[in-house]
């Protein structure tokens, strides 16, 4: 199989089940941005070797695969033949984020992203993540999408927020807390 196919030579591309859509479509938008935060994922598991976090970020970067080929798939059809997120995805991510917050003192502030350029990155990763659950909400208003989808974004934002704070405590990085200048 070539990796080429020339069939997006003119800026269409196909959904999961044969759809031709644009690539500028809200759908192709969603899943592409899940897959941008899936490669930020990849990059955090390569510099938090270390760290037990590992693990939890493969696991992560598999669920990603599966909620972008939820998102690429369009007909009822097509999806009964994907993998689906599930109830217990959301309670792995808020067992890792309770485990994780156990060992931190209670936030009281807002923090700026920054300290040691493994938490940047993971705080690019959060944001990555808000924006596909912002894209994903808005495909919700066009076309059903299962709740969990959002659901795990959601999550997933608060895991790497929650990941960021442990990473800083981990590495010895400063935590700095926002204060609005008067």
């Amino acid at each position: 199989m070539k990796v080429y196919t020339k069939t997006g030579d003119k800026g269409d591309t196909s959904l999961f089940g044969g759809t031709r859509v644009s690539k500028g479509n809200l759908r192709i938008h969603s899943y592409g941005t899940v897959d941008e935060l899936n490669s930020y994922i990849g990059l955090l598991r390569d510099l938090c070797t270390e760290f037990s976090s590992n693990k939890e970020l493969i696991r992560i970067q598999d669920r990603l695969f599966t909620l972008g080929g939820i998102l690429a798939t369009e007909s009822a059809s097509a999806k009964k033949k994907l993998p689906l997120i599930s109830p217990s995805d959301i309670t792995y991510l808020e067992n890792a984020i309770d485990e994780m917050e156990s060992t931190l003192e209670p936030i009281k502030t807002f923090v700026l992203p920054g300290g040691h350029p493994t938490v940047s990155y993971c705080h690019i990763a959060r944001c990555v993540c808000r924006r596909a659950e912002r894209l994903t909400v808005e495909l919700a208003e066009e076309h059903e999408i299962d709740s969990l989808v959002i659901q795990y974004l959601n999550r997933l934002s608060d895991y790497l927020f929650v990941l960021a704070r442990f990473l800083s405590k981990s590495l010895n990085a400063r935590e700095v807390p926002w204060i609005p200048e008067k």
